[in-house]
């Protein structure tokens, strides 16, 4: 197997990767990590994962800045129907629109919005930074092993709105419901940052790894 982490100098890579190499010697798993920086190494992977650190507008340019990558991955994920995984800003890379920083158009694998965190409760601090526990809406092989309301690491000042809500496989309360994992097919988004999440998070990147759309 042959997973690839796309490098488009917005995401923590080494981290997303290093994890992802203790999840696969702790699965046993005959596997490689690649970190993907083209369209050509991109059609090789059997699994997918876009990882977001900055600001929407910033990540969807650069994705399209690097030739053949934003149509190459449009044709594996939607096309092919390779598993993908999107983290943090990745997760809402997925959607029609963000809201950050003006109206900006996102990859649309998933209908729905990005905006901010409300901002309007004393208690809200920007960004949503820390600890949070999530719970589990729908039951999906992604959680396997994963007990209910177990918290994992958030970082985020903005927050995805699914159109519909069969979309939203998790959420997670900050003074509001945001929506910690979504999921469509063979396309998994999460909120949270697995590679930060210590043994929970490296229980979800195994389950990613063993997951069959």
């Amino acid at each position: 197997m042959d997973i690839g982490i796309i490098d488009y100098g917005s995401g923590n890579i080494r981290s997303v990767a290093k994890s992802f190499e203790r999840a696969v010697i702790e699965l046993g798993v005959t596997a490689k990590i690649h970190i993907i920086k083209n369209a050509e190494e991109l059609r090789k992977m059997d699994r997918i994962i876009l990882p977001g650190v900055g600001s929407f507008a910033h990540c969807m340019h650069s994705l399209k800045s690097i030739e053949d990558l934003f149509e190459t991955l449009n044709e594996v994920i939607l096309k092919k129907s390779k598993p993908f995984l999107g983290i943090c800003l990745g997760m809402q890379l997925l959607a029609d629109l963000s809201h950050e920083y003006g109206k900006h158009k996102g990859l649309g694998w998933i209908g729905g919005k990005v905006i901010p965190i409300d901002r309007t409760l004393p208690a809200v601090k920007i960004p949503h930074m820390g600890w949070n526990s999530v719970k589990i809406i729908k039951q999906h092989a992604i959680f396997n092993n994963i007990t209910n309301e177990e918290d994992f690491y958030f970082v985020h000042s903005y927050k995805f709105i699914p159109e519909t809500k069969e979309n939203i496989c998790a959420e997670t309360f900050y003074h509001q419901d945001i929506s910690a994992v979504v999921i469509k097919n063979n396309i998994i988004g999460t909120q949270f940052h697995p590679e930060k999440s210590q043994n929970l998070g490296i229980q979800f990147i195994k389950n990613f790894i063993e997951w069959t759309p």
